[in-house]
């Protein structure tokens, strides 16, 4: 008799997520160990150099460079053993999800008049049919493309100098107010209702996509400093949305002391208190609190978008989203207002950037709707078939989650150079490229080789795996990781990786974190200048 086998959902909870979120929002797992396959080349001295460092003292680093035109390997250590990939892993889920929806599709949010019409008046329900949009317009510029900051908001409890994008949180939810009051409707007699039906949250990822996001399920709470110590301090929020309430305690302290705001909220997530100090000369701080039930708010945000549009709803703004108003089709209901959203790529490249966590879970859910099914598991058999598609070694590659922080994600260099490699043989090879962060311009390496000869020619995905050792008050740093595009002549890329699994921090500060992902990033420099000829 055989043993039972334990379904995916109840594989990959087990092994589950430790939850210290940092830089790129990841954890801290064990390490695998393993002697090298071959004896490495002569590292660069200067590689060398960064890798004797005393952070790295129990560390194993791997490196791997190769031309994907010839093939030609010139990095290559620890190239097919497993590594914690971090944020890395988005490569696969990205690219996975890319490929099934296509770089152009958009997201198509509609909202049906479900009812009868007598002249401007609606004798039934409004239903906004959610399509798993990860921004419903809240990033959208003029231009189509989509906002990002150096340390995007949702990192704000996390990591220092997170910032907002200048963009209306609510955008895409007044936009499609303003269409239903132009269908010709100016009231409701009946609801606005969330049909969130296209797939079931998956508490298994984490954070849990929805397919109705606004916002990234997040109120974004900005304190700044009052006139002089001892004064109370400034307070902007937004998304406001009913029954939200914020409050702040938060007091100003003298110049140079230490800011230090925490974010606590009722149960339900609609009563948020601040509390703490800040510094009268910092800058603003940013803080998140997590919305709780994005249906409700959802319909609530929509309800109150179309009064402001001039269309009254009978209904009362606040309360539980009525699902079981839901029709089981909407034949004969129409389009009264749709959002269409910019192109994937677009999102693509937010994830990319700034290590966009629920978009690259939300990339899971996706895969899985496109082949009919609402269960977000069923993702990882299409992201399965995408792998073999893109001849990358399947079987180097674990992943229980779509942001690389799972405790059971795995990759070898190879696999990942093997996945980079299939992009640079697509029509959208420059797309993609584009679309990582880019040494010492943009997203999470923006801050790094600012003035150095590499500025530029560094196009890659960064992760960090890193948790509290308290045993020696300090951080382990189960992964420092980062990969991508060498530019080593013009208009002509290696694939690469270089990282670092099982450091340590000297102390217990968060910049001790990012020193090491300096470090990382410098490697890559020197291995584009390596290969270009630099010195």
């Amino acid at each position: 008799m055989s043993p039972s086998v334990p379904s995916r959902s109840a594989r990959r909870r087990a092994v589950g997520t430790l939850c210290v979120l940092l830089a790129v929002g990841v954890v801290i797992t064990g390490l695998v160990q393993a002697a090298p396959s071959t004896t490495p080349r002569a590292i660069d001295p200067r590689i060398a150099a960064v890798m004797r460092k005393p952070d790295y003292r129990h560390a194993q680093w791997g490196l791997f460079q190769q031309d994907p035109r010839t093939g030609k390997v010139t990095e290559s250590r620890y190239a097919d053993q497993f590594f914690i990939p971090g944020s890395v892993a988005k490569l696969f889920s990205v690219s996975g999800t890319w490929h099934t929806l296509g770089g152009d599709y958009r997201f198509v949010t509609p909202v049906h008049a479900v009812g009868q019409r007598r002249n401007a008046t609606l004798k039934g329900d409004l239903d906004l049919v959610a399509q798993g949009d990860l921004t419903l317009g809240g990033r959208t510029r003029k231009d189509g493309t989509v906002a990002f900051t150096t340390i995007d908001h949702t990192y704000a409890n996390d990591v220092p100098g997170a910032t907002l994008t200048p963009e209306n949180p609510l955008a895409g939810i007044d936009q499609l107010a303003r269409q239903v009051r132009q269908s010709g409707i100016r009231r409701v007699d009946g609801d606005v209702v969330v049909d969130a039906r296209l797939f079931q949250p998956d508490p298994g990822l984490d954070p849990v996509p929805t397919p109705l996001i606004i916002n990234d399920n997040v109120i974004d709470l900005l304190t700044t400093p009052g006139a002089e110590a001892g004064t109370p301090a400034g307070l902007e929020w937004r998304p406001k949305v009913a029954p939200y309430h914020v409050t702040s305690s938060v007091r100003t302290v003298a110049a140079g002391k230490p800011s230090d705001i925490n974010v606590s909220s009722s149960p339900d997530g609609t009563r948020v208190q601040l509390s703490g100090t800040i510094a009268a000369d910092s800058a603003p701080v940013l803080r998140v609190s997590a919305v709780k039930d994005p249906n409700a708010f959802g319909r609530t945000a929509l309800i109150e978008a179309l009064q402001r549009a001039g269309v009254e709803v009978r209904a009362k703004a606040v309360g539980r989203n009525p699902v079981r108003q839901l029709p089981r089709s909407y034949q004969g209901a129409p389009i009264v207002a749709r959002y269409t959203s910019p192109v994937y790529a677009q999102y693509a490249k937010l994830i990319l950037k700034v290590s966009h966590n629920l978009g690259a879970n939300l990339g899971i859910c996706l895969m899985a709707t496109s082949t009919g099914s609402a269960n977000c598991n069923d993702g990882f058999p299409v992201l399965a078939k995408f792998l073999d598609h893109a001849q990358v070694d399947r079987k180097a590659v674990q992943l229980a989650d779509g942001r690389g922080g799972n405790s059971a994600d795995r990759t070898t260099p190879r696999a990942i150079a093997q996945i980079l490699t299939y992009w640079q043989r697509t029509p959208e090879a420059r797309r993609f490229r584009t679309s990582l962060p880019i040494l010492g311009v943009d997203g999470t390496l923006a801050d790094s080789c600012r003035t150095c000869p590499s500025r530029g020619k560094v196009f890659a995905k960064t992760g960090t795996a890193a948790g509290g050792d308290l045993l020696n008050d300090r951080l382990a740093v189960g992964a420092e990781t980062t990969a991508g595009y060498l530019e080593t002549r013009k208009g002509h890329f290696d694939v690469f990786f270089a990282g670092v699994n099982g450091a340590a921090t000297p102390t217990a500060d968060i910049t001790g974190v990012l020193t090491i992902a300096n470090d990382v990033a410098d490697v890559a420099a020197h291995l584009q200048q390596q290969a270009a000829g630099g010195h």
